[in-house]
């Protein structure tokens, strides 16, 4: 099945350049490009992509405010990855919390362009997850107490996010705890609806902020 993907950048030699890398590969479709953060919005309400390449800093609003207005006005939103400089930002953090699924680094090779954008499009594992931890134990924002959902967690769920956080595939996790990967599956979704987040990237950012990661 073909990945849909816009970029969003405000700068045209980027864009050209990375669909170039993009449209070169199978499977991979790059069907529109924006200039701005609320162009970014309309292109993507307009073309329903799968994936968007969305830079974090842009002209009018930036690459949060239009992840945050993507995802709340689509009721099938897209995968979003943040594009970006600097991998140790706060901008990048307030993506990720605000529901990117990811970011990528500008200075990235074609390979792990294209690989992340078929991962994040796929949702089965967290992209770069030493990187995520490293963020979210810079700039999260620790809760005075547990929220609700970490008690209501079963232990298999536990362990579950646990594994999520460590970046392992659904059968990698299946591998690790002895079960099949249908299992984890709705383990993932239980921990989904509990953590009330919409990707596995959410989910990990939650639970570092609720102090459930603190011991790993």
């Amino acid at each position: 099945m073909t990945i849909r993907i816009v970029l969003a950048d405000d700068e045209r030699m980027v864009r050209t350049a990375l669909r170039a890398i993009l449209t070169a590969e199978p499977g991979l479709e790059v069907v529109g490009e924006a200039a701005t953060g609320a162009e970014a919005v309309s292109v993507v309400r307009e073309l329903a992509p799968d994936v968007v390449l969305m830079d974090v800093r842009m002209p009018e609003i930036d690459g949060i405010r239009a992840t945050e207005q993507i995802l709340a006005t689509l009721p099938d939103p897209p995968r979003i990855v943040v594009v970006t400089t600097f991998e140790n930002d706060a901008y990048v953090y307030e993506a990720l919390r605000a529901g990117a699924s990811g970011f990528l680094l500008k200075r990235a090779d074609a390979d792990s362009l294209v690989q992340a954008v078929r991962l994040v499009a796929h949702s089965d594992c967290l992209l770069f997850p030493a990187a995520v931890r490293a963020l979210a134990t810079e700039y999260g924002r620790a809760k005075a107490a547990p929220p609700a959902w970490v008690a209501r967690l079963t232990g298999r769920e536990s362990e579950v996010l646990r594994f999520m956080a460590a970046g392992l595939t659904n059968a990698e996790i299946a591998g690790r705890m002895g079960v099949g990967p249908a299992t984890v599956k709705t383990h993932v979704a239980a921990v989904l609806a509990k953590t009330a987040t919409r990707d596995r990237t959410q989910a990990v950012i939650a639970a570092y902020e609720a102090g459930f990661m603190k011991d790993v």
